[in-house]
């Protein structure tokens, strides 16, 4: 069965920016999370399909139902810190379609496509407060590690990595 029946996952394009800006920060604002130290103020959360379209090596895939409604995304982009490492980024979901395993899917595109593009692993960061987010990380394998060195969201407190 394909888990994105029903609905569209593209590219992200400059006019998703402002939808997915709005779903990222009311997931942030849901959880208690709307602190400095979290993407909820970075700058480029209003852009974000400046950020991931930049070049090779990162991307990033929105969800949308099938009348062009933005409803999550999910994204990636090198992580220096480890060799052939990928970050997987902003993996947020609109309430309406929370729960039904789209989250999980688009982990799993975002494997795929990671790989494609020749990283080895994926790196993931969180925080305790996403306790849905930490158990599917759990669950597709992603094995938690000690705060790497350089985090650039202080307010993460959980951090991921698979071999890809």
């Amino acid at each position: 069965m394909n888990a994105f029946a029903g609905y569209t996952v593209r590219r992200i394009r400059r006019e998703d920016d402002a939808a997915l800006a709005a779903i990222i920060r009311r997931n942030f604002e849901q959880h208690g999370l709307a602190v400095p130290g979290t993407v909820y103020f970075d700058p480029e959360l209003d852009r974000l399909s400046t950020v991931y379209l930049a070049g090779p090596g990162t991307d990033y895939f929105v969800l949308t139902a099938e009348d062009g409604t933005v409803l999550g995304g999910i994204g990636y982009a090198a992580f220096p810190l480890f060799e052939g490492c990928a970050e997987c980024q902003k993996l947020y979901l609109a309430d309406g379609v929370k729960g039904r395993g789209l989250g999980r899917a688009l982990v799993g595109l975002c494997e795929e496509k990671a790989r494609a593009a020749g990283y080895r692993s994926l790196y993931m960061e969180t925080n305790a407060k996403f306790a849905v987010a930490v158990a599917l990380y759990r669950k597709l394998g992603y094995t938690e590690i000690d705060r790497p060195a350089c985090v650039n969201h202080a307010a993460m407190d959980r951090f991921f990595l698979k071999t890809i």
